[in-house]
């Protein structure tokens, strides 16, 4: 065992000041102790986690883009089936002009077998 000078057995009933004084005369440095311990943070959950939500993100957003490009083709189909529509209309409408006048009628009618009506008699008055 070794003595050192001023060393004195302390009491261990009766706790005594130090003498020494509490202050160090050099501020300590202050060290987190999981870097005491070369203990490093674990930052693989973190950049996975990251990972993760950039795809997740790329995927929403790529899911959105879909949806844009199928609805823009649905407009587009649906433009072209309304034309097509509107020019069936138009050619309806000129076939009824058409055949709705007496010469087209009358014709139809002889083509059909029908024979013209003799001038109407008249019956008493």
């Amino acid at each position: 065992m070794a003595v050192y000078s001023g060393a004195r057995p302390r009491s261990s009933f009766l706790p005594q000041r130090s003498r020494v004084a509490d202050a160090p005369t050099l501020p300590r440095r202050r060290v987190r102790g999981a870097i005491r311990a070369r203990r490093q943070t674990n930052r693989l959950p973190i950049i996975l986690g990251g990972i993760v939500l950039t795809f997740l993100l790329a995927f929403f957003s790529l899911a959105q883009t879909v949806r844009v490009s199928a609805t823009g083709y649905d407009l587009q189909r649906l433009a072209a089936e309304r034309d097509t529509l509107l020019v069936q209309k138009h050619e309806l409408m000129t076939d009824l002009n058409r055949l709705g006048q007496e010469p087209a009628v009358r014709k139809l009618a002889i083509d059909a077998g029908l024979s013209q009506l003799s001038t109407p008699i008249v019956v008493g008055r």
